[in-house]
């Protein structure tokens, strides 16, 4: 009993206490209220008698306001103004005529235009925020309060107001609430659920939440996360909670199931995290929530997978062994049983050396050496089978680890080749009757080459002659018959050159030495005719090549050749440049001429086939560059853009054409 009195007078005590220090403030303010009406009621009437005198007086008045103080007429023209407010406007009154509505920024126009008219029928205008320019032409944010002013029988006759500089105020604003929308828009477009959460309630969520549980954001938010946890799953993620607000954990992540709006359950990965105040206690928790429902499904593929392709090794083709440190087989499949004749029981237990006879014992161990290193993949051995029959078996070896990722065995595959090596062998017969078929075939072309071209040294000849003999005789029609004869003479010997080269191109023996491409691409800017307008350029350095320079040499002239005859521009510009790949030279030689017509990009590369004046071009010179560049394993295309330019371009295989 003696307790609860004591309680009692305590709380008597401390009301009593409570009353006299409101009462202090009551006093206090009412105080501050008489003052700034009193004030208030002075400076109006100094201010009558100052509009109506407009004397320098004004000036005293403003002495004691330290923020930007204005008095406008009824018509915003300012009458006076202190040098706060001469300073941050950076107009004087005394020398220039203000209106302020001409200081306004046009996107508060509207807005200022009704606060003037509440200023006219209140009297009053309290915390007007609004965006105006000064004079340097700069844009600052202000806060103003304004009252009217009036005369003594009471009508307004002017304006008062004190201009308070918010611009850092309302950047700061702008910059939060620039930074709050941007968080939203990473909120609500992360993949993963998100949701804030006190005592088991949602107070938020993100849309990725509200679409995985198939609900709307409102309605996710009256919702607990026992409502939206699969029954069996809750005690678990209940006890972890209670862990993190006992302050034994500060984050954890589990598995479990959720129940959607529709009934179903979705698995998913969540991971919690406590959000603490300043004295460490747990008072918010952010959920991060993952649907993994694909994954489970595409990890209980892989293990179908695995279970499958476990059975197609067991019956696939190849033969497989897997040894341990020892060299034991520890495991054979059927098709290695098949390959070697033996049975599995004959196999398991065993060493492979123990059985199969190798025509080279020693090479297993080498191969398998040189794999270690990285310098070989697989490798060819000669065995012979239970049978005694000969084999060709192409062998390849990987360790295998375990779970400390120490090896703990090797694993072997083998494929039987023999039909292959026979194959081949025939192939080799072939390729020799080849070569020599393709021998005769380039002693057959300089043959045709030279006897086609004496008939047409004779027929030039003897055109000359008549043109010189007969030129008193001959009109003027004959004269233009003979030069056109000299003409197709010149197409027909230009036409056996292309042949001959076309038959050579990728059959004649390739003479391999150091080539600099630099210097290969300015000799063909010397040997062909480059009209006057037309600029070869190599803008970076070419590289230096292993290869047959006359084969390089016919490349890129019947290309460079190809582009300036074709450029019909004032300036044009014909481009070699370069790059590189980890296996090849990329080359792409562009030109600004009158471009080459879709249909043709594939065309051109074949025999015989042209565009444009079919005189210029005998159809051959780009069949004989797609040859050589097959020669060096690449390929050749063309990129091109009619009235534009064209861009060819063709690799070099660097395995085929770099310094060994």
């Amino acid at each position: 009993m003696d307790s609860e009195i004591a309680l009692l007078k305590k709380a008597l005590e401390r009301q009593k206490k409570a009353r006299f220090q409101a009462e202090r403030i009551l006093e206090e303010k009412s105080k501050e209220l008489y003052d700034v009406t009193r004030h208030l009621r002075e400076t109006n009437g100094r201010l009558e008698n100052l509009l109506n005198d407009k004397t320098s007086e004004l000036e005293g008045v403003f002495a004691n306001i330290i923020d930007p103080y204005v008095v406008m007429d009824l018509k915003f023209n300012v009458i006076n103004m202190n040098i706060s407010a001469k300073e941050f406007l950076g107009y004087d009154n005394s020398k220039e005529v203000i209106n302020l509505t001409q200081l306004v920024h046009k996107d508060f126009a509207q807005y200022t235009a009704e606060s003037m008219k509440s200023l006219l029928e209140v009297g009053l205008l309290k915390n007007y925020r609004a965006k105006i320019i000064i004079k340097d032409g700069s844009e600052k944010w202000v806060q103003i309060n304004s009252s009217l002013i009036y005369n003594k029988e009471g009508k307004p006759i002017g304006a008062q107001g004190i201009v308070r500089d918010v611009t850092n105020e309302m950047e700061v604003k702008e910059l939060l609430s620039e930074q709050r929308k941007q968080l939203d828009i990473i909120i609500n477009n992360s993949p993963l659920g998100i949701m804030l959460t006190k005592n088991g309630k949602i107070l938020k969520a993100n849309r990725t939440m509200a679409n995985l549980l198939g609900h709307n954001i409102e309605d996710l938010t009256s919702l607990t996360i026992k409502d939206i946890t699969v029954p069996e799953y809750y005690e678990e993620s209940e006890q972890l909670m209670q862990k993190m607000n006992n302050g034994k954990l500060n984050k954890f992540s589990l598995v479990k199931k959720y129940l959607k709006k529709d009934g179903s359950k979705v698995n998913i990965k969540v991971s919690v995290s406590a959000v603490n105040n300043d004295h460490g206690k747990t008072e918010y928790h952010v959920a991060m929530v993952e649907d993994i429902t694909k994954q489970l499904q595409a990890e209980e593929r892989l293990r179908s997978e695995r279970e499958k392709y476990s059975r197609i090794i067991a019956n696939m083709n190849l033969g497989l062994i897997e040894a341990d440190l020892n060299g034991n087989i520890l495991l054979v499949n059927q098709s290695f049983c098949n390959m070697s004749g033996y049975q599995e029981h004959e196999l398991i237990g065993k060493k492979a050396t123990d059985f199969l006879r190798l025509k080279d014992k020693n090479i297993v161990k080498e191969k398998l050496a040189l794999k270690e290193k990285g310098k070989l993949n697989s490798f060819e051995i000669e065995v012979f089978d239970k049978t005694g029959a000969k084999k060709h078996w192409l062998l390849s070896g990987a360790p295998i680890y375990d779970i400390h990722n120490k090896v703990s065995g090797s694993i072997g595959i083998h494929l039987d080749i023999t039909n292959q090596k026979k194959l081949e062998l025939q192939k080799e017969h072939l390729v020799k009757e080849l070569e020599n078929s393709n021998k005769g075939l380039q002693e057959y072309a300089h043959i045709v080459s030279h006897d086609l071209k004496s008939p047409l040294r004779s027929i030039s000849a003897l055109a000359t002659w008549m043109q010189e003999d007969y030129k008193d005789v001959l009109d003027e029609g004959g004269q233009h018959n003979l030069q056109l004869m000299q003409e197709k003479i010149a197409s027909m010997d230009k036409l056996i050159h292309g042949i001959l080269e076309y038959s050579t191109a990728n059959s004649s023996e390739l003479d391999s030495k150091k080539v600099d491409l630099n210097e290969v691409v300015a000799e063909v800017g010397e040997t062909i005719y480059i009209p006057n307008n037309v600029t070869l350029s190599i803008p970076e350095k070419l590289p230096v090549l292993q290869a047959d320079r006359t084969k390089l040499r016919q490349l890129f002239q019947n290309i460079i050749g190809n582009a300036v005859v074709h450029i019909e521009k004032e300036k044009g510009l014909v481009e070699v440049l370069c790059k590189e790949t980890t296996t090849h030279y990329i080359f792409n030689i562009k030109d600004n001429g009158v471009g080459i017509p879709k249909e043709y990009h594939k065309k051109i590369f074949e025999i015989f086939q042209s565009i444009g004046n079919k005189e210029r071009s005998t159809g051959i010179g780009l069949s004989i560059v797609k040859k050589i560049v097959d020669r060096y394993g690449g390929e050749v295309w063309v990129d091109s853009i009619v009235g534009e330019g064209t861009e060819f371009q063709f690799t070099l295989n660097k395995e085929i054409c770099s310094f060994k």
